[in-house]
């Protein structure tokens, strides 16, 4: 035996309660809200397009002006923006998707312009949601929104069809200012009323 001496450890008086090591904390894991659409978003967003469609087939054909038509497409797509609140990026998609649609015969006699026309209207939509505008329990977001994306791409439109056939600019703004601005408050009027009870329905 060597003449070292080992020192003891202290020991906890005999009958005493023992007390466990606290336990490591438990690690949690944040689970990321995922940026993509879902199933249910895309099915309502189809259903309003659909209606946007139907409604430009049938009721835009009693409020036809001088050969042009209101678009409730965009108040439908604007619609689906509101409720659905998707990023710029799926905003500006829904408008492609919604200027693709419009290519169908039926629905468009001037080819391939409202996929400009849609895809910026819907991107500026989706901008716009992102700016608080209640008054109140109010919520005029979806008035302003869709007031003013119906006035960007009816504009777009106008003026691309409008240089194409060599016009000025100022005679564009003043030849389709009534389409335009019509449009756009009708579009927002229907956007605002229908905005409030879809929202409770789905629950948004």
């Amino acid at each position: 035996m060597n003449d070292e001496t080992m020192q003891a450890q202290p020991t906890a008086p005999q009958g005493a309660p023992r007390t466990s090591a606290p336990a490591a904390p438990k690690r949690t894991v944040q689970a990321q809200a995922s940026n993509g659409l879902s199933v249910r978003d895309l099915i309502l967003i189809a259903v309003l397009l659909a209606a946007g469609a139907v409604l430009k087939l049938t009721v835009s054909s009693f409020l036809s002006f001088g050969g042009m038509k209101p678009n409730f497409m965009i108040a439908m797509y604007c619609l689906a923006i509101i409720l659905v609140r998707p990023n710029v990026g799926q905003a500006a998609i829904i408008g492609l998707l919604t200027g693709l649609i419009s290519q169908i015969p039926m629905l468009n006699a001037t080819p391939w312009v409202n996929i400009a026309s849609e895809t910026l209207g819907a991107t500026v939509c989706g901008l716009l949601i992102l700016i608080p505008l209640k008054v109140g329990k109010l919520d005029l977001n979806p008035l302003v929104s869709t007031f003013l994306s119906t006035l960007v791409s009816g504009y777009t439109f106008a003026l691309i069809v409008g240089l194409m056939n060599g016009l000025a600019i100022g005679a564009i703004m003043i030849t389709y200012a009534i389409m335009v601005f019509g449009t756009a408050l009708v579009n927002c009027i229907l956007v605002e009323i229908l905005a409030l009870p879809l929202s409770r329905v789905l629950k948004r």
